[in-house]
């Protein structure tokens, strides 16, 4: 599994796109869904999106996230960092950001590689 963490608009996508043959990946933008085969490659997008509309919902994004890397080995998740910057004023934004750290630390000790984007140029950090 990989994580790809970065700013919004820093390229994280395109990034993914042109270093880990995607040919043929399926693409998913702040939603999960199974693929075919657990060996199809899997990028998930716009995690943060995800983890917010559930929240939203009253459900428990972290539990299906973390199934999901379990079950998909090589899937690839793109996720904003928000937890940079001004606190929110709204508890459920409070919540939310604290929930997306805690749950991007979570992915970050599973993965096998960790790669910050800024300006569409990766750091890799694991």
């Amino acid at each position: 599994m990989k994580l790809v963490i970065g700013g919004y608009a820093q390229g994280k996508l395109s990034y993914v796109l042109e270093h880990d043959k995607a040919d043929g990946a399926v693409i998913l933008d702040g939603e999960l869904q199974e693929t075919e085969t657990p060996e199809e490659l899997l990028i998930v997008n716009h995690l943060e999106r995800y983890v917010k509309e559930k929240m939203k919902a009253g459900g428990e994004p972290e539990q299906e996230i973390l199934s999901l890397a379990g079950r998909h080995p090589n899937c690839i998740f793109i996720s904003d960092e928000v937890g940079n910057g001004i606190v929110p004023m709204k508890p459920f934004e409070r919540e939310y950001r604290e929930r997306l750290g805690r749950l991007l630390i979570v992915l970050a000790k599973e993965a096998d590689e960790v790669v910050r984007v800024i300006c569409g140029i990766g750091q890799k950090i694991k």
